[in-house]
């Protein structure tokens, strides 16, 4: 499907709650992984107000030298695209906002969260609301009419551009990793070994769906686990992977407190491990993880577009109990096992069943899978592209 025309634009699930605080706060915020549709969204949501990318170095250097005359050749309400290259103009919106207390008056967006986030820590606590935005969801497609297979949402991914511009999966996502590590990277940290860094963001897209052992990955790559602990925070801080933490609360020395570690476009993560054709994915034999991938960012979606906390984890068991994802709200649980099946089978749902015995707060149980909805005894079996509603009828529903 194409969608080149403004009125063919696919249809974000962000923008009511976005239109929305930037009726109550002075300065929103807006995160997100490059090219996920920062930009088009601001101007989509708010087409009356002035705009100004920071990525230009001559507005870059007037944000730097002069930004007296920065404000008055873009005056609120404004939208300023990649603040986070110019941290120091946060301080001069401060001083605005301040003197003129009116929502509604900038929106930031951001690719790299450390220094726009430590920014607005230092200059605008209290003024900006913050949000985030990941590539297209499974439920924004169908909105706008594109329905796919499970193969075919892993293989193509859901970055904007590959939809509104028909373009080839493999040559996006090569350019799009590609931009990364070689602009995007050298931003945030100076990283002297640059093959053992692209060895690293490959090895870990060969272990999505998994826990993550940085000192086994040490000794594969030859280099220490403190470097790739800090590389893994550079991948996090630009939003290529998404780190699911372990939920552990009462349950002592059981638990594995490592992260799993997940991509934010499963695209992506396949692409890195070689798959070149629609073919390749069923024969895959980490499918099992990509699906996984793809429906644990889909339910992190579909929090991020409620304007809600993450409040995703896994958890692991030294009985052999596991189960993939947990959403904790308002301090009740609801569990979802995920499998890359197209055929219902009961066995899926074991570790559900074994986990809710011994745990009284579990509200609901769902096993999220390639085939069509069906009723579990005690759990229900969802097709993946449920995902989101389930997700976000869990904030719905408690108060």
């Amino acid at each position: 499907m194409t969608c080149t025309r403004e009125q063919d634009m696919i249809e974000r699930s962000l923008t009511r709650y976005f239109q929305e605080l930037a009726r109550q706060f002075q300065v929103v915020t807006l995160l997100g992984p490059r090219q996920s549709g920062k930009t088009t969204l601001c101007r989509a949501a708010f087409p009356g107000w002035g705009y100004v990318n920071l990525e230009l170095p001559t507005n870059r250097q007037l944000a730097a030298q002069d930004p007296s005359l920065f404000f008055k050749q873009f005056p609120p309400p404004v939208v300023i695209d990649e603040a986070q290259r110019t941290p120091e103009l946060l301080s001069h919106i401060q001083v605005m906002v301040d003197e003129k207390k009116q929502a509604g008056q900038f929106i930031l967006t951001g690719s790299h969260q450390p220094r726009l986030v430590e920014g607005i820590s230092q200059s605008l606590a209290g003024r900006t609301a913050i949000l985030t935005l990941l590539p297209f969801s499974i439920a924004e497609l169908t909105a706008a009419g594109v329905t796919f297979d499970r193969d075919e949402y892993i293989f193509t991914g859901f970055l904007p551009r590959i939809y509104d511009q028909s373009l080839p999966p493999t040559r996006v996502y090569e350019d799009y990793y590609r931009t990364y590590v070689e602009r995007d990277v050298r931003l945030i940290m100076n990283i002297s070994n640059q093959l053992a860094f692209e060895m690293f963001v490959k090895l870990l897209a060969g272990r999505v769906g998994q826990v993550v052992n940085l000192h086994s990955l040490a000794g594969d790559i030859g280099v220490s686990a403190t470097t790739l602990k800090s590389w893994l925070s550079v991948l996090e801080a630009s939003f290529i992977t998404f780190r699911l933490p372990c939920y552990y609360n009462n349950f002592g020395k059981r638990i594995t407190k490592a992260p799993k570690i997940y991509f934010t476009d499963v695209g992506l993560a396949a692409h890195l491990l070689g798959i070149e054709s629609l073919s390749q994915v069923a024969r895959d034999p980490l499918l099992g993880g990509l699906f996984e991938n793809m429906v644990v960012i889909e339910a992190l979606k579909a929090r991020y577009n409620a304007g809600k906390p993450a409040n995703l984890y896994y958890f692991r068991g030294q009985n052999g109990v596991e189960v993939d994802l947990i959403l904790d709200w308002a301090r009740r649980l609801y569990l979802f096992e995920i499998k890359a099946s197209m055929t219902a089978d009961p066995s899926f749902a074991r570790h559900l069943l074994h986990f809710m015995k011994d745990v009284s707060a579990v509200e609901a149980a769902h096993v999220l899978y390639a085939g069509q909805d069906w009723p579990g005894r005690g759990y229900s079996f969802a097709h993946f592209s449920d995902t989101e509603r389930l997700v976000t009828e869990v904030g719905q529903n408690i108060p």
